[in-house]
């Protein structure tokens, strides 16, 4: 609607309301929208937080509610000439505020849906979603534990499972191996793994599948450098994720070449698990065989996409 209306006017205020009984801010919405009109010529993004006491919050077509709206309108833009709206209400708000109505696709035939509609099919309707508003509803699953746990296999098997977004794991690319690091190296894996995490966010699913975070790399610090990590906010955000599942270390000691001894490996999980309590993450411990983990981690996603539906 907003490009349908930048044709048609040489200047456009789009005005974002929002009431104060709605969950997204206006704030938000106009970064939204921000974000991915950057650059264009003659667009003004505005935000207009109302009370629903004051203003009625309803998409019915009454010429009374309409003249209500169309008065606050006029004091908030006294200068425009020309009002496009995709409702039917659009001809009795134009013709109390005394200016031209263009209407956009009011049947929806272009495009079937509504904002309502796509979040509460997030999964099947994700490719309505602009870039910009993506990381917003991204969910995103962190697979953690220690060592040869079988992390990264994991990962690769519900990516594929459920079709999904992946994130491996940077300090397998930045850190050939377990325990030759610096702490400036873990800082640039930190850096990367967020970048990963954002890049992901914003692709064709709405679920991530991420293998290890930003606790483990913090983990990596203490136990073996003995330093703490000071993380910046905007890393610390990438890195929130709606599940965190643990793999157990109840499993056989794989040595590839590259990673710690057995026992310091059981040592590692012990401080991933401190870490992880220090910072308030749950997590679903995840165990058994090979067949049972991936049993059990499918039915973790499950109920985190089923809750986020119902939501």
């Amino acid at each position: 609607m907003i490009r349908f209306a930048l044709q048609h006017c040489d200047a456009l205020t789009v005005l974002v309301c929002a009431s104060d009984r709605e969950n997204i801010p206006a704030e938000k919405r106009v970064a939204w929208i921000t974000e991915t009109f950057q650059g264009q010529a003659g667009l003004a993004i505005r935000a207009f937080n109302y009370k629903e006491d004051e203003l009625p919050n309803s998409s019915e077509s009454s010429r009374d509610i309409s003249r209500v709206w169309a008065n606050a309108f006029k004091k908030l833009l006294p200068d425009q000439d020309l009002l496009i709206t995709s409702e039917p209400y659009g001809d009795y708000v134009a013709d109390y505020m005394g200016i031209q109505h263009i209407p956009y696709d009011i049947p929806r035939t272009q495009f079937p849906v509504s904002a309502t509609v796509v979040r509460k099919k997030l999964l099947s309707l994700w490719r309505f979603l602009p870039d910009s508003v993506k990381p917003d509803f991204a969910i995103k699953v962190v697979i953690l534990g220690t060592e040869s746990t079988g992390k990264s296999v994991l990962t690769e098997k519900l990516a594929a499972h459920f079709n999904a977004s992946i994130v491996m794991e940077a300090g397998r690319d930045l850190i050939p191996h377990s325990n030759q690091f610096e702490l400036a190296d873990l800082y640039r894996v930190a850096e990367e793994h967020a970048r990963r995490i954002d890049l992901a966010v914003r692709g064709d699913h709405p679920l991530v599948i991420i293998d290890t975070d930003i606790h483990t790399t913090m983990s990596y610090a203490r136990f073996f450098l003995g330093e703490t990590m000071l993380i910046p906010s905007n890393v610390r955000q990438s890195n929130a994720a709606d599940l965190y599942l643990y793999l157990n270390n109840d499993v056989d000691f794989m040595q590839d070449g590259s990673r710690l001894t057995e026992p310091l490996r059981n040592q590692l999980d012990l401080s991933h698990r401190d870490i992880l309590a220090e910072n308030n993450i749950s997590y679903v411990e995840i165990f058994g065989d090979w067949v049972r983990r991936e049993q059990m981690a499918i039915a973790g996603i499950n109920a985190l996409l089923a809750a986020r539906q119902q939501a």
